[in-house]
């Protein structure tokens, strides 16, 4: 019985032994058919197997993801959003049609987003931020995409400390073209997801919870009293804002930010 198996049958948490399998996993483009340890039942429980995770990971953070808590598990979980790291390896311009790897048994899923690039001079011991000052530590917004990404299929049907344990369920970023004038124009955006010729989800900015910039006040706070706080050039995944759409190898699709640009792609078969 290996270690994840052995702290399961006894009901023990071994937030080593599960970050090592989700790791290990993901190098591999490997399924985790279940979850590889005991289930963490607060926040703080799944960020902690990510912060072992990260230190396990070969690469840098080189941005974040922010994705959503649904309403009637804020109270009871303390939050109102959740966060991944992005790793330099997984992040690509969009430079003609994209590519999404996705694991074969596990889950992958694609996620229209605004992406928001931090600026220099962020207080890295600020931990309370208003929606205004992390507002002016913005220095640009492009459009682009998450994928949602991980070994394990039934991650978001487990919850959000589940969904955090393992890197915030990312597995990289597309960016695109930049807003000229983003503060004019973020929240007037309507943006429209498409697979395989059938609209799956509309949506803009406003359709997060206090919109995109609140994600980046909830991560500059978040991030800092984690001790990893945001630095100059620094990317944030603002949020699916039609919604997280699962996709399969040999699948297309288009997601359409109306009269700014288009993201195509195609989603392949993932390899180690």
């Amino acid at each position: 019985m290996n270690a994840s198996s052995a702290a399961a049958a006894t009901g023990a948490q071994d937030p080593a032994a599960t970050a090592e399998a989700f790791v290990s996993a993901r190098l591999a483009a490997r399924a985790t058919p279940d979850y590889p340890g005991v289930l963490p039942t607060t926040m703080d429980e799944g960020y902690a197997v990510q912060e072992i995770a990260i230190g396990l990971y070969p690469d840098k953070i080189i941005g974040w993801k922010v994705g959503g808590v649904a309403p009637a598990r804020q109270s009871a979980l303390g939050t109102h959003r959740l966060a991944g790291p992005i790793f330099a390896r997984n992040k690509w311009s969009i430079e003609g049609d994209v590519v999404v790897k996705a694991i074969e048994g596990g889950f992958t899923a694609i996620e229209a987003e605004f992406l928001v690039r931090i600026g220099p001079n962020v207080d890295p011991a600020k931990t309370e931020w208003t929606i205004e000052e992390a507002t002016a530590a913005v220095d640009g917004v492009f459009i682009g995409l998450e994928i949602a990404g991980s070994p394990l299929s039934a991650i978001n049907d487990l919850g959000p400390p589940i969904v955090a344990s393992d890197f915030g369920n990312n597995a990289g970023i597309f960016v695109g073209p930049a807003l000229t004038d983003w503060q004019t124009q973020l929240p007037a955006i309507q943006v429209e997801s498409i697979i395989d010729g059938v609209s799956v989800g509309t949506g803009g900015s406003p359709s997060l919870e206090g919109g995109a910039l609140e994600s980046v006040r909830f991560l500059l706070g978040h991030c800092a009293k984690r001790g990893r706080p945001l630095t100059a050039g620094m990317l944030v995944s603002s949020g699916a804002v039609t919604g997280v759409h699962r996709i399969h190898a040999g699948s297309d699709f288009t997601c359409d930010f109306k009269g700014v640009g288009i993201i195509k792609g195609t989603v392949v078969k993932a390899e180690a």
